[in-house]
């Protein structure tokens, strides 16, 4: 029943469920305070393009994939499920995210030439 009690892949383990979650709120929390600290400070480095977002959009976007997932690991138990059905929802996830990442990127920067250029029609 250890494994239950730890969290990080087994890097901190906990006496009980109590501290367990402390230990997640704890966790979760941290992240969290990153992502609204960095959303008022905005640092100045991390207003730079890079392919294609701001590299400010980037972090926020990995730290939210990072606490997906930690969500789902944890609190959904996918940690305790066979292979099979873990990589039955997280493989799905692995294609769907870059897809909608891929269209997010191609329809922003179509609206920005539209902004930026006035009305432009694409030649299908």
């Amino acid at each position: 029943m250890a494994h239950k009690l730890s969290i990080f892949r087994g890097l901190v383990t906990f006496k009980s469920n109590i501290q367990k979650i402390w230990g997640v709120l704890i966790f979760l929390s941290i992240v969290t305070a990153v992502e609204v600290a960095l959303g008022i400070i905005k640092p100045p480095i991390l207003l730079a393009p890079i392919m294609g977002m701001k590299g400010l959009n980037w972090i926020f976007i990995i730290l939210t994939l990072v606490k997906a997932y930690y969500i789902a690991w944890d609190f959904m138990h996918l940690r305790d499920e066979k292979r099979s059905f873990t990589s039955s929802i997280v493989l799905p996830l692995l294609i769907l995210i870059p897809y909608l990442m891929f269209i997010l990127l191609i329809e922003a920067d179509y609206i920005y030439d539209v902004m930026f250029n006035g009305f432009l029609s694409w030649n299908f």
